[in-house]
């Protein structure tokens, strides 16, 4: 999990040197958008179909399978000289890192029957998730100063072999006979992804400053919808289905997955923004950036370990809606950030605490808390022959939130950045006194600095807005018979 988890996190530190070593254009930036979203996307797409073929063919011989494939992708994400290689690569890695997650937890269900130690196995597998949030920035930028960034994928080999060597030993055998074990619904996998595929496509916008969607959006998303529709109507009439409702309590299964939507994308935004806001507003460079988020990454994996606990002792349902509220009070306090907040503090009698380190902590600690409340409750909803494409639910529901939170901030957040700037004229020095010149550009320069921080403070507001709908549609997902 931590080996998935590392590679899903290490690129953003690395872009800016990718973009300098594969002589990207400036002024095309966006064509290594897909560099991220790739990995997201294969993850995305072969998740429900390798959770369900764990359930079918066994989880060991599922991720054996798939760490190979691992191996494969960081091989060609390392040699690649041109983007269209470098997407293909992280693409293979994100497919067979698609496996990696999902099944892992699938395992804690078959091991750990009794509902407490679960979902504390289960805080511990979600601080092993978030862990790879924290040390996959830092990894990538200590190990690419070092060998450069091709080393970060070179390095995926000798790890995935010791994982598949830990896995070998570690993993029990798969006795259930295939004929007991339920079949793969391809067809509907493909849906499903088709679907998602299309609407990140249709999402993504090179040219914000007259739209929020490209010309090809509308298009792109009524296909995605009519790909969604096709694949609700193939599971209504197929016999073999993604997830068969027999046996599932769908309602609160349902409910987990909408609030991993959110989480999903709750912590796309901060990834995203607060890297943003500390690069243009702040000036810190890549690893000034990485610090200060270090505040949110850290508080992620100390919120997964106290979620499964407390899931384990109070239930699933509370946990996850103090988690999803605690988180979205983090992001309103965000929305009230200045120009000035690495100098902010709040003060409480004689105490006094940075307020950037306070709001980016509430926000990761409040987002770790959902994460094992949400795996148990869809381990406790479905039959033990279905935890791998219900574990996989989960997941996939994070990342879809994930994926069309980046592409909707991309689309929405350019957009209203060039609609606030829009009446703004570069000055032009020659001709102009020296003083004037210089007061013209800092008047632009200011103007330039606020309409970045009304559109951060706007999304971090709409991200507030999201976290308090996940904790209201958590408080479905019921609780344990005792």
């Amino acid at each position: 999990m931590l080996l998935g988890a590392l590679d899903t996190y290490v690129v953003t530190s690395l872009l800016r040197q990718i973009v300098e070593a594969l002589q990207v254009p400036l002024n095309r930036l966006d064509q290594v958008t897909p560099v991220v979203t790739g990995y997201l996307l294969g993850y995305v797409a072969a998740m429900p179909l390798l959770g369900g073929a764990s359930d079918r063919f066994g989880r060991k011989v599922v991720l054996q399978t798939c760490l190979v494939g691992f191996v494969a992708g960081s091989a060609i994400t390392a040699l690649a000289h041109d983007i269209p290689t470098l997407v293909g690569g992280r693409a293979l890695q994100g497919i067979a890192g698609g496996a990696l997650l999902p099944v892992t937890l699938a395992l804690a269900g078959d091991l750990w029957s009794e509902r407490r130690r679960r979902s504390t196995v289960l805080g511990f597998l979600g601080a092993a998730q978030e862990l790879g949030s924290v040390l996959g920035p830092l990894y990538g930028i200590g190990l690419s100063a070092l060998a450069g960034w091709r080393a970060v994928f070179w390095v995926n080999v000798p790890l995935a072999v010791l994982a598949a060597v830990a896995v070998q030993v570690g993993v029990p055998r798969h006795d259930r006979a295939r004929d007991e074990a339920p079949k793969v619904d391809v067809a509907g996998g493909a849906l499903l992804a088709a679907a998602l595929g299309l609407a990140v496509a249709g999402l993504y916008n090179p040219d914000p400053r007259h739209a929020v969607l490209p010309p090809w959006g509308v298009p792109m998303l009524l296909a995605a919808v009519t790909a969604l529709a096709l694949f609700f109507v193939w599971e209504s009439r197929a016999r073999t289905k993604l997830l068969d409702p027999a046996g599932v309590h769908m309602s609160q299964l349902m409910a987990a997955l909408g609030t991993s939507v959110t989480a999903g994308a709750a912590l796309m935004v901060t990834l995203v923004d607060v890297d943003l806001f500390s690069q243009t507003l702040l000036g810190r460079d890549d690893a000034g950036s990485v610090g200060l988020l270090l505040r949110f990454l850290v508080a992620l994996p100390i919120g997964a370990l106290l979620g499964g606990i407390l899931a384990g002792r109070l239930g699933e349902r509370g946990v996850a809606a103090a988690g999803m509220l605690i988180a979205g009070s983090g992001y309103l306090l965000m929305s009230h950030w200045s120009l000035h907040v690495l100098t902010a503090r709040y003060s409480v009698g004689s105490v006094s605490v940075p307020k950037l380190d306070t709001d980016l902590a509430i926000a990761g600690l409040g987002l770790g808390l959902v994460i094992a409340p949400l795996s148990a409750t869809a381990l406790r909803v479905t039959p033990a022959a279905k935890h791998g494409i219900a574990s996989a639910g989960v997941v996939v529901a994070r990342m879809i939130g994930m994926l069309l939170g980046i592409a909707a901030l991309s689309a929405w957040g350019l957009h209203r950045f060039h609609s606030l700037t829009a009446h703004l004229v570069l000055p032009f020095p020659i001709g102009r006194q020296l003083g004037e010149a210089a007061r013209e550009l800092a008047e632009y320069r200011q103007a330039v600095f606020t309409a970045l921080l009304t559109e951060y403070r706007e999304i971090f507001l709409i991200t507030s807005v999201v976290c308090l709908a996940g904790s209201l549609m958590s408080l479905a997902i019921g609780t344990r018979r005792r």
